[in-house]
Parts: C-alpha cells; structure tokens; sequence
C-alpha cells in the first residue's frame, strides 16, 4: 500500500494507434521571423506604507532616488541619507509581441530587487524599457496590482500569503519604437516546428503541395518547411491564413518515459513496448516493539523490585507479487500489470531502470 506522505502521482498517455489526430498547422509551427521580444527596465516605485527598502542595506535605492531628485533640478546633500522607507528600488520586465505599433500598451512585470517587504499599494514612476540592443522601446509607469500581502507582529511572528515583493500592471507601458520583421521580407516563408520531426515535416510539406500544387512547400530538415510565398505583403497575409489553418497529421513521438525523481511523477509515451519479461515485486518488514515490565519477585526470598526491559520482534513478508510481460506489451497493458502490483515511486522507478538494463524495454529513459 502506498504511503500518503509520499504522494505517487502516476500520469499515463495512452493514445490508440488505429486513431488519427489532426491539428492545425498554426499548433505545430511558428512563422519563422515572427517573434516576440523581451524587455527590461530598472526603477522606483513609490508610495508604499512603510514596506520599502532599507536604505542601509540597499545604498543603489539612495543612489537612484538623488538621480531622479537631481533631474528635477533639486539636489541632495551627500551627507545626507534619506531613510525611504516609502520607496523600492525594482525591475521590470515584459514582452513586446510581433506586429506592436507605436502607441498600444503591453503589461509589465514589477520585481523588487531590494529588500522591500511589500510592494502593495505602490506607484511606479515612468521607467523606460530597453531591449537586448540597448534602445528604449517602451515606457512603463502606473499602478501595481499586488497578489500578495504580508502582516508581521511586534513578537515578531508574521504571516505571508504569496508573493507580495512582485506585481503587475496591466497596460503599464506604452510601445514607442516598432521592431522589424523579416515577415515581408523575400519570397519564401519558413515554417519552423515547434517539436522537430522527420514525419512531421513532411506531412506538411506533402499537405501544402496537395492544397497549392507541387513545388510549393519544401522540407528542409526536420525542423523547418519552406514555402513559397506572394511577394505583396497583403497577399502574403491572406495566403498565410489559409496555411496556418491547415489540419496536418503530426508524426508519432519517439517512445519515452520521463521520470521526475523530485515529484515521483512518472510519464509513459504511447509508444513504449516491451520484450518478454518477468517481473516480481515484493518486501520484507521487520517490526521491533519495546518495552518494560516490572518484576515483583518473594519478598521473603529476599529479592528486590526491579524493571526489566522486555522486546517483542515480528517478522511481515508480504507475498511477492509477479507479473509477466509478453512480446509487443502495449501501454495500457505496463499500467494495469503496475497498478496491481502497487508499487511505490521508488519501485516503479527501479522496475523500469531495471526493465531498460534488461534489454526489455523499447523506450528512452529521461530523468528530470
């Protein structure tokens, strides 16, 4: 019987082989040259009731707080530490989506980098946004929404649900500068696959050329397909509606069983088979109880009252339990013969390693 204080999460994918699966190709491909970015910024938020950063410890809050004073025209003694208490230094960071114009909004991401035990109810002052190039493509600024919150007392016991040092604001930046894209660009597109297959990208390659002609679409590996595309960028929008649309039988993976030795969670592919085997499963427990009795012998004998310590040892094998495995086992089958056997985490993960040494399991074992 499994034990509940190491919970046994055992998820199976059992896909039937005489059953066909289309998807669209929009689920199994990505525009080559259509891409989001990612952006980051450094700044203050302001107006937190107390919960900021500790200037002592967090000297680059003072540093950038006088910065800001200074472009205001006033300036801060440098004998002077100001205790803001009321202020966070924090990062921001976000994701700039293909096809943004000049003057639409995108969320942001506020993190404190500090010390700041809450950022809740604070303001971020305008911060601009860099990309990996080093130029400003956004402008944030506005209110946070904090999903967390935290209460301390004087004892010093305190209580934190979530996280209350990180926040969001929805449409907290404003996009100032459009990154280009390679999508009208040439004559082809490039459809890369999310998960690269041999099959996969022929199937298609093979469906674009039954809907288009031949000629039109070309594998170039097993990530990629190639196709030709209508040099008028409005043309080339309707043609690309109609491919992603495309339903395309994806290629079967490769038989896997991932084993999460952190979690116990272990994942089956369809495809695993296994050679003839025998397995047995079984344990051995030996239970030792102790304890103490007191021993009253004849007074008149002239014995004294002592405690003697007394042991009780029982021996419990529990029936080892076999299963076969005959050739071409499907997955369904490994999951009923594991399941009557009851295996623990460690077991299962020992049954399959040792099935794999064997030579009796048909499967790539990756461990996470």
């Amino acid at each position: 019987m499994i034990n509940r204080a190491s919970i046994f999460l055992f998820i199976s994918i059992f896909l039937c082989s005489p059953c066909v699966f289309a998807e669209r190709l929009k689920d199994l491909a990505k525009v080559a040259g259509v891409r989001s970015n990612q952006l980051i910024g450094y700044g203050l938020v302001v107006g937190l009731d107390g919960t900021g950063d500790q200037t002592s410890q967090t000297p680059f809050t003072v540093q950038t707080f006088k910065n800001m004073m200074s472009q205001f025209g006033i300036v801060v003694p440098d004998n002077i530490n100001p205790q803001l208490k009321n202020v966070a230094a924090v990062s921001i960071h976000s994701e700039l989506p293909p096809f943004h114009k000049v003057g639409q909004t995108i969320d942001v991401t506020v993190s404190s980098i500090g010390n700041a035990k809450s950022l809740r109810g604070g303001t971020l002052l305008m911060t601009p946004l860099k990309g990996a190039d080093g130029r400003v493509y956004g402008i944030a600024q506005g209110n946070l929404v904090v999903g967390g919150f935290g209460a301390e007392g004087s004892d010093g016991s305190k209580i934190t649900v979530n996280i209350p040092s990180a926040g969001r604001i929805p449409n907290g930046a404003t996009v100032e500068r459009m990154i280009p894209s390679l999508f009208a660009e040439g004559n082809t597109l490039t459809f890369n696959l999310n998960q690269p297959d041999f099959t996969t990208a022929k199937h298609v390659s093979d469906a674009i050329n039954l809907m288009l002609g031949p000629g039109i679409a070309a594998a170039e590996d097993a990530g990629s397909v190639v196709v030709s595309a209508p040099l008028n960028v409005s043309q080339r929008v309707t043609f690309l509606s109609v491919l992603e649309n495309l339903e395309i039988t994806p290629g079967e993976s490769s038989a896997k069983i991932i084993i999460n030795s952190r979690t116990g969670t272990i994942v089956i592919g369809q495809n695993v088979r296994v050679s003839p085997a025998a397995v047995t499963h079984g344990s051995l427990t030996v239970s030792i109880a102790e304890s103490k009795e007191v021993s009253q012998p004849n007074a008149l004998a002239g014995g004294q009252t002592a405690v003697v310590p007394n042991s009780d040892i029982s021996v419990e094998q529990q029936k080892s339990r076999m299963f076969v495995f005959d050739t071409g086992v499907s997955l369904d089958e490994i999951v009923q013969a594991v399941n009557q056997v009851g295996a623990a985490p460690g077991d299962l993960m020992a049954i399959l390693e040792a099935l794999k040494q064997a030579g009796a399991i048909r499967a790539e074992i990756v461990v996470i």
